[in-house]
Protein backbone atom coordinates (compact mmCIF):
# COMPACT_ATOMS: atom_id res chain seq x y z
CA UNK A 1 0.00 0.00 0.00
CA UNK A 2 1.39 3.37 -0.99
CA UNK A 3 1.66 6.02 1.71
CA UNK A 4 -1.01 8.69 1.54
CA UNK A 5 1.47 11.44 0.79
CA UNK A 6 4.73 10.60 -0.91
CA UNK A 7 7.41 11.83 -3.23
CA UNK A 8 8.41 10.07 -6.43
CA UNK A 9 12.08 10.86 -5.88
CA UNK A 10 13.02 9.84 -9.40
CA UNK A 11 11.10 12.88 -10.59
CA UNK A 12 12.13 15.42 -7.97
CA UNK A 13 13.09 18.49 -9.91
CA UNK A 14 16.09 20.63 -9.21
CA UNK A 15 19.27 21.99 -10.67
CA UNK A 16 22.80 21.01 -11.48
CA UNK A 17 24.29 23.87 -9.49
CA UNK A 18 25.15 26.18 -12.32
CA UNK A 19 26.52 29.63 -11.63
CA UNK A 20 23.04 30.89 -10.78
CA UNK A 21 23.54 29.35 -7.34
CA UNK A 22 26.04 32.00 -6.40
CA UNK A 23 24.82 34.88 -8.53
CA UNK A 24 21.19 34.83 -7.42
CA UNK A 25 20.33 38.05 -5.63
CA UNK A 26 17.36 38.53 -3.39
CA UNK A 27 15.77 40.81 -0.85
CA UNK A 28 14.74 39.30 2.48
CA UNK A 29 11.01 38.74 2.58
CA UNK A 30 10.68 40.92 5.65
CA UNK A 31 11.86 44.05 3.86
CA UNK A 32 10.81 43.70 0.21
CA UNK A 33 7.69 45.44 -1.06
CA UNK A 34 4.83 43.05 -1.90
CA UNK A 35 4.21 44.61 -5.31
CA UNK A 36 7.88 44.26 -6.23
CA UNK A 37 7.99 40.67 -5.07
CA UNK A 38 4.83 39.71 -6.96
CA UNK A 39 6.22 41.25 -10.12
CA UNK A 40 9.56 39.47 -9.76
CA UNK A 41 7.87 36.14 -9.14
CA UNK A 42 5.88 36.33 -12.36
CA UNK A 43 8.56 37.73 -14.64
CA UNK A 44 9.90 34.48 -16.10
CA UNK A 45 7.82 34.63 -19.27
CA UNK A 46 6.58 37.18 -21.74
CA UNK A 47 2.95 37.43 -22.79
CA UNK A 48 3.82 35.78 -26.11
CA UNK A 49 3.08 32.16 -26.90
CA UNK A 50 5.81 29.58 -27.30
CA UNK A 51 6.74 28.71 -30.90
CA UNK A 52 4.08 26.62 -32.59
CA UNK A 53 6.35 23.62 -33.10
CA UNK A 54 7.25 23.48 -29.40
CA UNK A 55 3.62 23.89 -28.41
CA UNK A 56 2.60 21.08 -30.74
CA UNK A 57 5.24 18.75 -29.29
CA UNK A 58 4.19 19.53 -25.72
CA UNK A 59 0.52 18.90 -26.49
CA UNK A 60 1.36 15.65 -28.28
CA UNK A 61 3.28 14.54 -25.19
CA UNK A 62 0.27 15.33 -22.96
CA UNK A 63 -2.08 13.46 -25.28
CA UNK A 64 0.17 10.40 -25.37
CA UNK A 65 0.57 10.21 -21.59
CA UNK A 66 -3.15 10.76 -21.06
CA UNK A 67 -3.91 7.91 -23.46
CA UNK A 68 -1.53 5.63 -21.55
CA UNK A 69 -2.56 6.58 -18.01
CA UNK A 70 -6.22 7.31 -18.79
CA UNK A 71 -6.51 10.19 -16.32
CA UNK A 72 -9.59 12.42 -16.66
CA UNK A 73 -7.89 15.79 -16.92
CA UNK A 74 -4.66 17.75 -16.86
CA UNK A 75 -3.73 21.39 -16.50
CA UNK A 76 -0.13 22.18 -17.40
CA UNK A 77 1.96 25.23 -18.18
CA UNK A 78 5.42 26.07 -19.45
CA UNK A 79 6.83 29.58 -19.04
CA UNK A 80 10.06 30.74 -20.70
CA UNK A 81 11.47 34.20 -21.45
CA UNK A 82 10.26 33.82 -25.04
CA UNK A 83 6.68 32.93 -24.14
CA UNK A 84 4.25 30.61 -22.41
CA UNK A 85 2.18 27.55 -23.25
CA UNK A 86 -0.79 26.25 -21.28
CA UNK A 87 -2.91 23.19 -21.93
CA UNK A 88 -6.38 22.52 -20.51
CA UNK A 89 -7.06 18.94 -21.51
CA UNK A 90 -9.88 16.69 -20.36
CA UNK A 91 -12.35 17.09 -17.54
CA UNK A 92 -12.38 18.12 -13.89
CA UNK A 93 -13.32 14.58 -12.89
CA UNK A 94 -14.50 11.30 -14.39
CA UNK A 95 -17.07 11.86 -17.09
CA UNK A 96 -19.68 13.20 -17.08
CA UNK A 97 -17.85 16.25 -15.81
CA UNK A 98 -17.05 19.80 -16.87
CA UNK A 99 -13.91 20.62 -18.86
CA UNK A 100 -10.89 21.68 -16.82
CA UNK A 101 -10.25 25.41 -16.53
CA UNK A 102 -7.17 27.51 -15.88
CA UNK A 103 -8.70 28.62 -12.58
CA UNK A 104 -9.18 25.12 -11.17
CA UNK A 105 -7.73 24.47 -7.72
CA UNK A 106 -5.89 21.25 -6.88
CA UNK A 107 -4.25 19.63 -3.87
CA UNK A 108 -0.49 19.97 -4.36
CA UNK A 109 0.66 17.31 -1.87
CA UNK A 110 4.36 17.30 -1.09
CA UNK A 111 5.05 20.56 -2.91
CA UNK A 112 3.83 21.88 0.45
CA UNK A 113 7.23 20.84 1.83
CA UNK A 114 8.96 23.53 -0.21
CA UNK A 115 6.81 26.18 1.51
CA UNK A 116 7.35 24.71 4.98
CA UNK A 117 11.12 24.52 4.69
CA UNK A 118 11.22 28.05 3.27
CA UNK A 119 9.47 29.26 6.43
CA UNK A 120 12.07 27.41 8.49
CA UNK A 121 14.90 29.15 6.64
CA UNK A 122 13.21 32.52 7.08
CA UNK A 123 12.97 31.99 10.84
CA UNK A 124 16.63 31.02 10.92
CA UNK A 125 17.50 34.23 9.06
CA UNK A 126 15.63 36.23 11.69
CA UNK A 127 17.46 34.45 14.51
CA UNK A 128 14.25 32.98 15.92
CA UNK A 129 15.68 29.48 15.77
CA UNK A 130 18.89 27.74 14.79
CA UNK A 131 19.08 25.10 12.09
CA UNK A 132 21.43 23.30 14.47
CA UNK A 133 18.72 22.94 17.12
CA UNK A 134 17.79 19.31 17.72
CA UNK A 135 14.17 18.33 17.31
CA UNK A 136 13.74 17.33 20.96
CA UNK A 137 14.11 21.01 21.91
CA UNK A 138 10.64 21.45 20.43
CA UNK A 139 9.01 18.01 20.11
CA UNK A 140 10.28 15.41 22.59
CA UNK A 141 10.15 11.68 22.13
CA UNK A 142 11.31 11.35 18.53
CA UNK A 143 13.88 8.76 17.38
CA UNK A 144 17.29 10.47 17.15
CA UNK A 145 15.62 13.34 19.00
CA UNK A 146 18.82 14.48 20.70
CA UNK A 147 20.97 14.28 17.55
CA UNK A 148 18.70 15.04 14.56
CA UNK A 149 18.82 18.78 13.85
CA UNK A 150 16.20 20.91 12.16
CA UNK A 151 18.53 20.99 9.17
CA UNK A 152 18.61 17.19 9.14
CA UNK A 153 14.81 17.15 9.06
CA UNK A 154 14.72 19.64 6.20
CA UNK A 155 17.39 17.63 4.38
CA UNK A 156 15.57 14.29 4.95
CA UNK A 157 18.59 12.90 6.77
CA UNK A 158 17.12 12.66 10.29
CA UNK A 159 16.75 8.89 10.37
CA UNK A 160 13.17 9.28 11.63
CA UNK A 161 10.82 6.77 10.00
CA UNK A 162 7.87 8.08 7.94
CA UNK A 163 4.62 7.75 9.86
CA UNK A 164 3.08 6.93 6.48
CA UNK A 165 5.16 3.73 6.44
CA UNK A 166 3.60 2.45 9.67
CA UNK A 167 0.62 0.14 8.95
CA UNK A 168 -1.31 1.29 12.02
CA UNK A 169 -1.18 4.83 10.64
CA UNK A 170 -2.37 4.09 7.11
CA UNK A 171 -4.95 1.57 8.34
CA UNK A 172 -6.51 4.22 10.56
CA UNK A 173 -6.45 6.81 7.80
CA UNK A 174 -8.16 4.61 5.23
CA UNK A 175 -10.70 3.40 7.80
CA UNK A 176 -11.93 6.99 8.22
CA UNK A 177 -10.82 9.31 5.44
CA UNK A 178 -12.84 12.17 6.96
CA UNK A 179 -10.97 12.22 10.28
CA UNK A 180 -9.33 15.46 11.29
CA UNK A 181 -5.80 14.63 12.47
CA UNK A 182 -3.60 16.72 14.73
CA UNK A 183 0.10 16.87 13.92
CA UNK A 184 0.90 15.41 17.32
CA UNK A 185 -1.22 12.36 16.50
CA UNK A 186 0.78 11.87 13.31
CA UNK A 187 4.22 12.04 14.89
CA UNK A 188 3.10 9.90 17.83
CA UNK A 189 3.05 6.94 15.45
CA UNK A 190 6.87 7.00 15.33
CA UNK A 191 7.41 7.23 19.07
CA UNK A 192 9.20 4.13 20.29
CA UNK A 193 10.51 3.21 16.85
CA UNK A 194 14.21 2.76 16.27
CA UNK A 195 16.11 5.30 14.19
CA UNK A 196 16.66 4.12 10.65
CA UNK A 197 20.27 5.33 10.78
CA UNK A 198 22.39 7.89 12.68
CA UNK A 199 21.24 11.41 11.91
CA UNK A 200 22.98 13.04 8.97
CA UNK A 201 24.42 9.86 7.47
CA UNK A 202 21.80 8.83 4.89
CA UNK A 203 18.86 10.13 2.91
CA UNK A 204 15.37 8.79 3.62
CA UNK A 205 12.30 10.67 2.46
CA UNK A 206 9.98 11.00 5.44
CA UNK A 207 6.77 12.97 5.85
CA UNK A 208 7.40 12.89 9.59
CA UNK A 209 10.27 15.33 9.13
CA UNK A 210 8.16 18.06 7.58
CA UNK A 211 5.23 17.57 9.95
CA UNK A 212 7.68 18.10 12.81
CA UNK A 213 9.02 21.24 11.15
CA UNK A 214 5.49 22.60 10.91
CA UNK A 215 5.06 21.99 14.63
CA UNK A 216 8.33 23.83 15.29
CA UNK A 217 7.25 26.79 13.17
CA UNK A 218 3.97 27.09 15.06
CA UNK A 219 5.80 26.98 18.41
CA UNK A 220 8.39 29.58 17.44
CA UNK A 221 5.94 32.03 15.86
CA UNK A 222 3.04 31.41 18.24
CA UNK A 223 0.71 31.41 15.21
CA UNK A 224 -1.27 28.82 13.24
CA UNK A 225 0.79 27.60 10.31
CA UNK A 226 -1.80 28.90 7.82
CA UNK A 227 -1.18 32.44 9.07
CA UNK A 228 2.59 32.03 8.81
CA UNK A 229 2.34 30.82 5.19
CA UNK A 230 0.09 33.78 4.37
CA UNK A 231 2.19 36.45 6.05
CA UNK A 232 5.62 35.26 4.95
CA UNK A 233 5.05 33.78 1.49
CA UNK A 234 1.57 33.86 -0.05
CA UNK A 235 0.74 37.49 0.64
CA UNK A 236 4.19 38.69 -0.39
CA UNK A 237 4.09 36.84 -3.71
CA UNK A 238 0.49 37.67 -4.53
CA UNK A 239 -0.51 34.00 -4.42
CA UNK A 240 -4.17 34.72 -3.78
CA UNK A 241 -5.42 31.28 -4.84
CA UNK A 242 -3.09 29.21 -2.65
CA UNK A 243 -4.15 28.13 0.82
CA UNK A 244 -3.51 25.82 3.74
CA UNK A 245 -7.00 24.41 4.45
CA UNK A 246 -6.39 23.37 8.05
CA UNK A 247 -9.18 21.09 9.25
CA UNK A 248 -11.39 21.73 6.21
CA UNK A 249 -11.82 18.96 3.63
CA UNK A 250 -13.22 21.38 1.03
CA UNK A 251 -11.48 22.84 -2.00
CA UNK A 252 -12.33 26.30 -3.35
CA UNK A 253 -14.38 26.41 -6.54
CA UNK A 254 -13.63 25.69 -9.27
CA UNK A 255 -11.56 22.61 -8.50
CA UNK A 256 -10.39 19.28 -9.81
CA UNK A 257 -11.99 16.10 -8.50
CA UNK A 258 -9.44 13.54 -7.32
CA UNK A 259 -9.62 9.80 -7.99
CA UNK A 260 -7.52 7.10 -6.33
CA UNK A 261 -7.20 3.39 -5.70
CA UNK A 262 -5.26 3.91 -2.47
CA UNK A 263 -6.72 1.99 0.43
CA UNK A 264 -8.78 -0.20 -1.89
CA UNK A 265 -7.52 -3.81 -1.92
CA UNK A 266 -9.48 -4.60 -5.08
CA UNK A 267 -8.07 -1.52 -6.86
CA UNK A 268 -11.50 0.02 -7.34
CA UNK A 269 -11.38 3.71 -8.11
CA UNK A 270 -12.81 6.03 -5.46
CA UNK A 271 -13.46 9.76 -5.29
CA UNK A 272 -10.87 11.24 -2.88
CA UNK A 273 -11.79 14.88 -3.45
CA UNK A 274 -13.01 15.50 0.09
CA UNK A 275 -10.69 13.16 1.97
CA UNK A 276 -9.15 14.88 4.97
CA UNK A 277 -5.84 16.55 4.06
CA UNK A 278 -4.94 16.83 7.76
CA UNK A 279 -3.17 13.47 7.50
CA UNK A 280 -0.48 15.39 5.61
CA UNK A 281 -0.33 18.65 7.64
CA UNK A 282 2.75 20.69 6.63
CA UNK A 283 4.11 17.78 4.59
CA UNK A 284 1.34 17.93 1.99
CA UNK A 285 -1.87 19.79 2.79
CA UNK A 286 -1.76 22.89 0.59
CA UNK A 287 -4.08 23.83 -2.30
CA UNK A 288 -3.10 25.93 -5.32
CA UNK A 289 -3.73 26.79 -8.98
CA UNK A 290 -1.65 26.74 -12.13
CA UNK A 291 -0.76 30.44 -12.16
CA UNK A 292 0.03 30.52 -8.44
CA UNK A 293 2.32 27.52 -8.90
CA UNK A 294 4.08 29.44 -11.65
CA UNK A 295 4.78 32.29 -9.21
CA UNK A 296 6.04 29.84 -6.61
CA UNK A 297 8.27 27.99 -9.06
CA UNK A 298 10.09 31.22 -9.93
CA UNK A 299 10.41 32.30 -6.29
CA UNK A 300 11.60 28.87 -5.19
CA UNK A 301 14.18 28.64 -7.95
CA UNK A 302 15.55 32.18 -7.59
CA UNK A 303 14.89 33.02 -3.95
CA UNK A 304 13.36 36.33 -5.05
CA UNK A 305 11.16 37.80 -2.36
CA UNK A 306 11.45 34.90 0.06
CA UNK A 307 15.10 34.42 1.09
CA UNK A 308 18.31 36.42 1.21
CA UNK A 309 20.93 35.69 -1.41
CA UNK A 310 23.12 33.91 1.15
CA UNK A 311 20.32 31.68 2.40
CA UNK A 312 19.19 30.85 -1.14
CA UNK A 313 22.78 29.95 -2.04
CA UNK A 314 23.00 27.65 0.97
CA UNK A 315 19.78 25.97 -0.10
CA UNK A 316 20.97 25.43 -3.65
CA UNK A 317 24.40 24.32 -2.49
CA UNK A 318 22.65 21.46 -0.67
CA UNK A 319 22.05 19.82 -4.06
CA UNK A 320 23.63 17.84 -5.55
CA UNK A 321 25.20 15.95 -2.68
CA UNK A 322 26.92 12.65 -2.03
CA UNK A 323 24.75 11.55 0.91
CA UNK A 324 23.95 7.85 0.45
CA UNK A 325 20.57 7.51 -1.19
CA UNK A 326 21.23 10.41 -3.58
CA UNK A 327 23.15 10.66 -6.85
CA UNK A 328 24.97 13.45 -8.71
CA UNK A 329 21.97 14.07 -10.98
CA UNK A 330 19.12 13.17 -8.63
CA UNK A 331 19.34 14.28 -5.05
CA UNK A 332 17.39 15.95 -2.25
CA UNK A 333 18.59 19.08 -0.53
CA UNK A 334 17.04 21.52 1.95
CA UNK A 335 13.38 21.04 1.12
CA UNK A 336 14.13 20.99 -2.59
CA UNK A 337 15.19 18.37 -5.10
CA UNK A 338 17.52 17.92 -8.03
CA UNK A 339 16.66 16.14 -11.27
CA UNK A 340 18.64 16.57 -14.45
CA UNK A 341 19.02 20.34 -14.23
CA UNK A 342 15.62 21.12 -12.73
CA UNK A 343 14.89 22.53 -9.29
CA UNK A 344 11.61 21.80 -7.50
CA UNK A 345 9.39 19.08 -6.11
CA UNK A 346 6.65 16.63 -6.90
CA UNK A 347 3.42 16.28 -4.98
CA UNK A 348 1.03 13.42 -4.32
CA UNK A 349 -1.93 13.11 -2.00
CA UNK A 350 -4.82 10.69 -2.56
CA UNK A 351 -6.56 11.70 -5.76
CA UNK A 352 -4.01 14.23 -6.97
CA UNK A 353 -0.57 14.35 -8.59
CA UNK A 354 1.36 17.56 -9.19
CA UNK A 355 4.81 18.58 -10.46
CA UNK A 356 6.55 21.95 -10.14
CA UNK A 357 10.00 22.67 -11.59
CA UNK A 358 12.29 25.54 -12.44
CA UNK A 359 15.36 25.42 -14.66
CA UNK A 360 17.77 28.27 -13.79
CA UNK A 361 19.82 27.90 -16.98
CA UNK A 362 16.85 28.52 -19.26
CA UNK A 363 14.64 30.38 -16.74
CA UNK A 364 11.89 27.90 -17.54
CA UNK A 365 9.08 27.02 -15.14
CA UNK A 366 6.90 23.92 -15.55
CA UNK A 367 3.74 23.19 -13.55
CA UNK A 368 1.61 20.08 -14.09
CA UNK A 369 -1.65 19.24 -12.29
CA UNK A 370 -3.39 15.87 -12.80
CA UNK A 371 -6.64 14.81 -11.11
CA UNK A 372 -5.59 11.31 -10.15
CA UNK A 373 -2.68 9.65 -8.37
CA UNK A 374 -3.16 6.33 -10.16
CA UNK A 375 0.15 5.40 -11.73
CA UNK A 376 1.64 2.67 -13.86
CA UNK A 377 4.68 0.65 -12.72
CA UNK A 378 5.41 3.10 -9.88
CA UNK A 379 5.39 6.05 -12.29
CA UNK A 380 2.86 8.77 -11.49
CA UNK A 381 0.98 10.56 -14.28
CA UNK A 382 2.22 14.11 -13.71
CA UNK A 383 5.78 12.82 -13.46
CA UNK A 384 5.31 10.90 -16.73
CA UNK A 385 4.19 14.13 -18.40
CA UNK A 386 7.24 15.99 -17.14
CA UNK A 387 9.51 13.16 -18.28
CA UNK A 388 8.00 13.59 -21.76
CA UNK A 389 8.48 17.38 -21.59
CA UNK A 390 12.18 17.32 -20.71
CA UNK A 391 13.66 16.45 -24.15
CA UNK A 392 11.31 18.97 -25.79
CA UNK A 393 12.49 21.77 -23.50
CA UNK A 394 16.22 21.05 -23.70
Amino acid sequence: MRPATRLALAAVASLTLVSACSSTTSTPASSAAPATIAAAASASASSAELPADIAAQLQAAVDQVQTTFKFPGIIAGVWRPDGEWVTLTGTQGPEPSSPVTRDDHTRIGSITKTFTVTLLLQLAEKGLLSLDDTIDKYVPGMPNGDTATLLDLAHMTSGIIPYTAIPASTDEFFADTQKAWTPQELVDFVKGTKPQFPAGTKFQYSNTNTVLLGMVIEQVTGKPIADVYQENILGLLGMTQTSFPGSSNALPDPHLMGSTTQGNPDNTIKDATDWSPTYAFTAGEMISTLDDLHKWGVALGTGEGILSADMQKMRLDSVPNDIPGNSPTRSYGIGIGLTNGWLGHTGEIPGYNTVLQYNPETQTTVAIMVNTDIGIDNLNPAVAVFDAFQPILE
